[in-house]
């Protein structure tokens, strides 16, 4: 059962232009409705070694650490622990045993935000700040420069709603790539 992790991975890849899915739920419909500001917030907080996932019964979602999910499938009692980590193993026992009850939300490695950031640049209109920020962006430490240049030029609101709105974009396509009703 150690291979959990990626029977519940639904979705290979976004970006702001587009969307890789493998759907594993069928024809399933969803009843109930998700906030999609939600699944914005989720995937702009990724944690590293951790899932976020939809419970396709309930709507909610859930944040499952991998060490939890591992510790879930090994059927330990996890009655001596404290009782958060208890509440914890208990999310992650209930996705492992009902998995088909549960969505991953994209990851950040599925999200491009580098895709997003040059896609940002060629939308700037002067060519010298256009080429400056394309330049930003190449090579290490390309996030922290691309935020230094867009506070520079002054156009941080402009990337800021550039961002949320493809954000916004992918959460929509993930939603009915995956038969999730949503509402803004």
């Amino acid at each position: 059962m150690t291979t959990m992790i990626f029977l519940i991975k639904i979705v290979d890849s976004y970006s702001a232009n587009g969307c890789i899915s493998k759907k594993s739920k069928g024809d399933l419909i969803m009843s109930i409705q998700v906030k999609l500001k939600d699944i914005i917030e989720e995937m702009e907080i990724q944690i590293e070694e951790s899932r976020s996932l939809l419970n396709i019964t309930t709507g909610e979602i859930l944040l499952v650490t991998s060490e939890d999910l591992r510790a879930a499938e090994n059927e330990e009692p996890f009655n001596h622990l404290p009782e958060w980590q208890q509440e914890n193993l208990m999310v992650a026992n209930d996705v492992v045993e009902n998995f088909e009850n549960y969505i991953e939300l994209p990851t950040k490695y599925e999200v491009n935000e580098y895709e997003i950031m040059e896609d940002f640049c060629l939308t700037i209109s002067d060519q010298r700040k256009q080429d400056i920020l394309l330049r930003s962006i190449k090579g290490k430490g390309a996030f922290r420069r691309f935020k230094d240049q867009i506070i520079d030029f002054e156009i941080e609101d402009q990337w800021y709603s550039y961002r949320d709105e493809c954000f916004k974009e992918i959460a929509i396509k993930w939603c009915q790539d995956n038969n999730v009703n949503y509402i803004e």
